[in-house]
């Protein structure tokens, strides 16, 4: 695993953002040409699609894996810490990549299989949708995949245990930022203008009993206020303040409902200070579902290739936008446990290397098991 190792520092301390990532996919490319794999290019804006074909079945199984970093500073202290200002692959991006090349590395040299693998390297997983990305400029209708899979290093399971479950798996995102504007004045003649910081401290705290208040208590959701600012002087009232959260949940009907509240409570509560709130709500990653017979195939062909393997017993309230890729085919997305590492966004994470072999393993069984060559009678 030396060269793998070496391959996952190197992204590391070479972080590319989403959509920017023309480093990390001429890597990737070349990586997979070298291998002898059909590569195509440009899918999404920087995506890498590689086909490896073996027998003579049309059936493809697709293998993903997210390449783009986030915008943070690495503070891992390793020799291998980014060299871009403000990049760092702390969510393990990196070491999913190599996992998968390491995977297309095996599977193209010493494994048999009947059908096609469609190897996967999607851009601009944080926040930018390039998953859709991806599917709008056609990867399901160019690589015909009847199943697709994915793998995230997951900080809260020891090394190399994999979990998943049937249905929900990951939380639907949505961000809203409000706008509190229409006072402003003298912090000493409060009663000459409208107080922008005490109506957005009010509206923070209300915001926090939606969820609790809104929607049948069974219902899981989340609502989280991020980010408040407002004023630049110790002595005056500012003419606006702005709030910016997130919300996750996973079905549309609460989706619904929690966005109507929050409009309607930004309106009411500004309104009665005598200001104003402008509401923007984006729902930018539906629930990730695993569709179940895919996420039952994964525990069962995991489990008899000796791979410890077990049904999550509840979902998370992050979120993935493999989710795209679940709507438009069937498929599961794996945890795999990679503990002991900060935790995933942490400033100073880095991908635990003995992960890799770990990773490489759940992606040649998966398709070993899914494309299992035909032997004549």
């Amino acid at each position: 695993m030396e060269h793998l190792v070496a391959l996952r520092r190197d992204l590391h301390a070479h972080p590319e953002l989403g959509f920017q990532e023309l480093r990390t996919s001429d890597i990737v490319a070349n990586f997979l040409q070298e291998l002898g794999i059909e590569v195509h290019r440009g899918i999404g804006k920087t995506g890498v699609v590689g086909i490896l074909k073996k027998g003579s079945s049309e059936r493809m199984i697709g293998l993903r894996a997210d390449m783009d970093a986030l915008p943070m500073q690495d503070q891992s202290g390793t020799d291998w810490q980014s060299r871009a200002e403000q990049v760092s692959h702390a969510c393990g991006h990196d070491g999913h990549m190599v996992m998968l090349l390491g995977a297309a590395e095996q599977l193209a040299r010493d494994v048999s299989f009947d059908g096609s693998v469609c190897f996967i390297f999607q851009p601009a997983e944080e926040g930018l949708a390039g998953a859709k990305a991806m599917i709008d400029d056609g990867l399901f209708s160019r690589f015909p995949c009847e199943a697709v899979y994915a793998i995230h290093n997951w900080p809260e399971l020891p090394l190399g245990q994999v979990q998943t479950r049937p249905g929900a798996i990951m939380a639907a995102a949505d961000r809203f930022d409000i706008r509190v504007v229409g006072g402003g004045g003298h912090a000493a003649q409060p009663h000459l203008t409208s107080d922008t910081l005490l109506a957005t401290s009010e509206l923070v705290v209300q915001l926090n009993t939606l969820v609790s208040r809104a929607l049948d208590p069974c219902e899981t959701a989340l609502l989280t206020v991020t980010r408040m600012q407002g004023g630049f002087s110790h002595n005056m009232i500012p003419a606006e303040a702005n709030i910016t959260g997130t919300v996750r949940t996973f079905s549309p009907a609460a989706q619904d409902t929690i966005e109507t509240r929050l409009r309607q409570m930004a309106e009411h509560i500004t309104a009665a200070h005598g200001l104003r709130a402008e509401v923007n709500y984006q729902r930018y990653y539906p629930a990730t579902i695993n569709s179940a017979a895919e996420a039952q195939f994964c525990l069962e062909a995991l489990t008899q290739a000796g791979i410890p393997a077990e049904a999550a017993p509840k979902p998370a309230l992050t979120s993935e936008d493999f989710a795209f890729m679940l709507q438009a085919r069937p498929g599961a997305y794996l945890w795999l446990g990679s503990a002991p590492c900060k935790p995933l966004h942490h400033a100073a994470y880095d991908f635990n290397d003995a992960l890799i072999p770990h990773g490489v393993n759940v992606f040649v069984t998966l398709i070993r098991q899914a494309l299992a060559e035909k032997f004549p009678c």
